[in-house]
């Protein structure tokens, strides 16, 4: 019985990689990549010379189970995506998926993805967080957020540039305009960016400067009333019942 490897591949600067990750890359018997010219790039830059195959979004329902019989009778293979790790708002799970449900061995790298130096960076809390991706872009949308408004812990989103106005937009009415965020664009690369502030400061500057690059939005929870105000709270309730 074969392996699949799960390898992180860099959001930004091709150095993003771990020696692991190469080794295992030009070790494999085929190469499963979300589109063959992304990864062929980066297979070029390390002098690889290895098989590529497309496996995304559009066809994974059609080869996953294909290729963990493959992988179940004996080949290995490696999983990338276009940057960061496989699986992360991007395809991976429906393969992983068919490889346990055949007991194939899984293993999963670590290395490159883009919410941790997005989330770190923030300067937000991020002892407990809650990672949501890319929202719903219209059906559900709005239904997502009011479910988000409550969310003690930190939030990241996605985001396109195409939509990231309109996002901080929405933010700024189901949040709150003074909730404090991050909109990290451009991560590991040269022009890599972090704008801290409120909603509405963070609106403000990318409504005067034209968004570019794929986003990260960091969000601040929910704030909490304290168990001792919440007492003092419902015990003024109480008294104004009466």
């Amino acid at each position: 019985m074969g392996t699949l490897y799960l390898i992180p591949t860099p959001v930004g600067n091709l150095e993003d990689i771990t020696l692991r990750a190469l080794r295992i890359l030009k070790e494999v018997d085929l190469i499963l990549a979300e589109d063959t010219r992304t990864s062929g790039l980066l297979l070029k830059h390390y002098e690889i010379n290895n098989r590529l195959c497309a496996h995304h979004k559009f066809n994974e329902h059609q080869t996953a189970e294909a290729f963990a019989s493959r992988i179940a009778a004996g080949e290995t293979m490696a999983l990338v995506s276009d940057a960061g790790t496989p699986g992360i708002s991007d395809p991976g799970f429906m393969l992983v998926r068919a490889c346990v449900a055949k007991g194939v061995r899984v293993e999963c790298l670590p290395g490159a993805t883009a919410f941790v130096p997005a989330l770190v960076a923030s300067g937000l809390p991020c002892e407990r967080f809650t990672f949501e991706g890319f929202l719903p872009q219209k059906k559900g949308r709005n239904t997502r957020l009011q479910e988000l408004q409550s969310e003690p812990r930190t939030m990241i989103i996605y985001e396109s540039p195409y939509r990231i106005v309109k996002s901080l937009a929405q933010f700024a009415e189901v949040f709150g305009a003074d909730r404090r965020m991050a909109a990290v664009r451009e991560i590991s690369k040269k022009f890599e960016e972090c704008v801290r502030g409120t909603i509405a400061e963070v609106l403000a500057h990318f409504t005067e400067h034209e968004p570019k690059g794929e986003f990260v939005l960091i969000v601040e929870g929910a704030p909490q009333i304290k168990n001792k105000d919440k007492k003092k709270k419902d015990n003024h309730k109480e008294r104004d019942e009466e």
